[in-house]
């Protein structure tokens, strides 16, 4: 403590320009000044400034302290205004962008048990298939399914999210389950194409073994709950995320296609624009996100199915 009292004193003084300008901000006398000036040229063994008794120049080993002192103080003000804001009264219009099935079966629910427990804060929730443009203004908080593409993202995992192969009881009979990832290319397959991702190629793994399989069929669509109805008029085999999937497999409406493979995840991430002072509704919508989903993330029964 002693260290950064030092710090904040020698900062202050070499803006000052003079002893007697930093002993008339401090309250005390220039002597006192002076005093706890070589108390702190003592401690540190260098000579911090060339003094006259018209002037005062700083030293190299000065003009080194007050360079990363200056640029320590900034950063522990930065920390305590986090910890202020973390502590703060959430309150003001919360911005809140999600994609439209997920946002509206999940996040619009946990906006509105959260604005029951904050009553001063109003949120302004925008429900689009695509991120944001330029155009559509700030957002303090977006929702996102799958892949993070830029690394600069300033990102929270909220939540994991399986992608799963299924299709419905129906259409199995119908055309049979296929056995090997190969097989797909005989079936049917209901393709949603969004954002950038490779149209109509699914990638699946299983241990070392990884096969990329461009599928095809007669259904394609970019909206995921039509694909969804799609699947369950039994016209194909459907990749989807399992928090849409679950609730279809656990009735028995959907049937999970070649379980043993995976697929790559489409995690749910909290997207926001920075990581310092993050106002205290974010932080607390963050949390409240991550706890919310948590509860509802889909589970198996067991190790024998949904």
């Amino acid at each position: 403590m002693d260290a950064v009292s030092d710090l904040a004193f020698f900062v202050m003084l070499s803006q000052r320009g003079s002893l007697a300008a930093c002993a008339q901000v401090l309250g005390v006398t220039p002597p006192t000044v002076s005093k706890r000036l070589a108390a702190l040229e003592r401690r540190l063994g260098v000579r911090l400034l060339n003094r006259t008794t018209r002037r005062m120049a700083l030293t190299a080993e000065g003009e080194a302290y007050v360079a990363e002192g200056s640029r320590l103080i900034a950063e522990l003000a930065q920390l305590e205004q986090r910890v202020a804001a973390a502590r703060g009264t959430p309150r003001g219009l919360l911005r809140v962008h999600a994609t439209l099935g997920f946002g509206r079966r999940y996040i619009a629910p946990l906006v509105s048990r959260f604005m029951q427990q904050h009553a001063d804060v109003d949120v302004l929730l925008q429900l689009s298939d695509k991120p944001p443009g330029r155009d559509e203004g700030h957002f303090d908080v977006m929702v996102r399914v799958g892949e993070l593409r830029d690394a600069r993202l300033n990102a929270r995992r909220l939540a994991p999210n399986r992608r799963l192969l299924v299709a419905s009881p129906l259409y199995l009979k119908q055309a049979g389950e296929p056995r090997t990832p190969a097989e797909l290319h005989a079936h049917g397959c209901i393709v949603i194409r969004q954002d950038e991702e490779t149209f109509g190629s699914w990638q699946l793994r299983q241990g070392s073994r990884s096969e990329t399989v461009k599928v095809r069929g007669r259904c394609s669509t970019n909206d995921g709950e039509t694909a969804m109805a799609w699947a369950l008029d039994g016209h194909g085999i459907l990749l989807r995320s399992e928090w849409d999937a679950a609730p279809y497999l656990r009735s028995g409406r959907l049937q999970q296609v070649l379980p043993g493979w995976t697929v790559p995840s489409a995690d749910i991430h909290a997207v926001y624009p920075t990581q310092h002072n993050l106002a205290a509704r974010t932080r607390a919508f963050i949390d409240f996100l991550a706890e919310g989903l948590a509860d509802r993330r889909p589970t198996r029964r067991g190790a024998g199915g949904w």
